[in-house]
This record gives structure tokens, C-alpha cells and sequence, in this order.
């Protein structure tokens, strides 16, 4: 039966793995057994995929990204180059606890990781929230938020063609596409 989706010969994958049609896997990548990645993905160079991981449609994993058990991608989510994600907050290699001890972490859809950075685990990463470079994630992150710095803080908002915006009175619309957006008092953003 052909395949509808590419894997490079020099990547491998186990049994009971699904992959979606038009994804592409490029050179030296691990798809581990129970994974679970949507159509039209990119997986570039040396990306190692967990067991039981879910990774939606049309998502971007740059090269060197390796998504751990308790990680999940929903759709259009961008991984940067060798942008890192965990899955144990107290990790000992004398006491291992298994995936019973791995917390769960969900990127939203949309959102974007940038090369370097660290998500920590057992967190959520808002829609179409951005994470710039070498950030560190240990909290959660809102909507359309970016996020810059180590610890990660919110620095402003991003309109989901990835334009930072401006808000004024509870409302922004991006100069770059002309979305419109409005702020809650308590900081949420919403298309309007």
C-alpha cells in the first residue's frame, strides 16, 4: 500500500504510529510508538517524536525539536530550532517515575516557539501566543500573548498573522492584516 505522507530513509518509524497525508519527515528522526501526527506537517532534521505525543495538523517542528511524553500540539503550532519541551518537573536518573510522573503540556493552536526556547512542564501555551527566542516558559501563557525573557514574561500581544499589537481602550486592530481584537478586564483577547 503507498504511503500518503514522506518519511526519509534515514529516519525510523515503530509500530503503531499514525501520520497524516502530506506530512513530510526529513533526515534522522524517531517517531516512537503510539504517536500521533495530523496531515500536511514538517518535521525537519533530527526531531524525535515520544510515545503516545499528538501533534495536530499543519504544524512546523524545526530541526533538533524533541517533543516528550505529556506533550500535545494542537493545529498550526511552530516549534523553533532545538526549542525544548519537558515532561518531569523532579527528574532523577536513580529514581525514575515513568509517564505516571510526566505532567501535561498543551500548546495551543497557533501558537509559536522560538529556537531555543524551554516550555516547561505541566503548563499551557495560549492561541497564537508567541514565544520569542531563548525564552523560558514556567507558567502559563495567555491568548495572543508574547512572551519574552528568562524567566518568561508578557510583553505584549500578537495578532494571529504574528504582529505585535496595540491595544486602546480594550481594542486593537492590527496594522499588518486588520484583524480587530478586544481585551477583557482581566487581560484576555479575542477576535471580535
Amino acid at each position: 500500500m503507498e504511503k500518503d505522507y514522506f518519511v526519509h530513509e534515514s529516519s525510523y518509524v515503530d509500530e503503531d504510529v499514525e501520520i497524516g497525508e502530506g506530512t513530510r519527515i526529513w533526515h534522522f528522526c524517531h517517531i516512537q510508538k503510539g504517536a500521533r501526527i495530523g496531515r500536511r506537517c514538517s518535521l525537519g532534521q533530527n526531531v524525535n517524536i515520544s510515545n503516545h505525543v499528538k501533534i495536530g495538523d499543519g504544524c512546523k517542528l524545526q530541526n533538533n525539536v524533541s517533543l516528550y511524553e505529556g506533550v500535545e500540539l494542537e493545529d498550526y503550532v511552530f516549534c523553533g530550532p532545538s526549542c525544548v519541551f519537558t515532561n518531569d518537573l523532579t527528574p532523577r536518573s536513580k529514581y525514575p517515575k515513568g509517564s505516571a510522573g510526566y505532567k501535561k503540556t498543551l500548546i495551543r493552536e497557533g501558537a509559536s516557539i522560538g529556537a531555543n526556547a524551554t516550555i516547561v512542564c505541566g503548563h499551557t501555551v495560549g492561541r497564537w501566543a508567541l514565544i520569542g527566542a531563548g525564552a523560558v516558559v514556567a507558567d502559563n501563557v495567555p491568548d495572543h500573548a508574547l512572551m519574552l525573557g528568562v524567566p518568561a514574561r508578557l510583553v505584549g500581544y500578537v495578532c494571529a498573522c504574528g504582529a505585535r499589537m496595540k491595544f486602546e481602550n480594550g481594542r486593537a486592530v492590527c496594522a499588518a492584516c486588520g484583524r480587530t481584537y478586544l481585551k477583557s478586564p482581566d487581560g484576555n483577547v479575542e477576535e471580535a
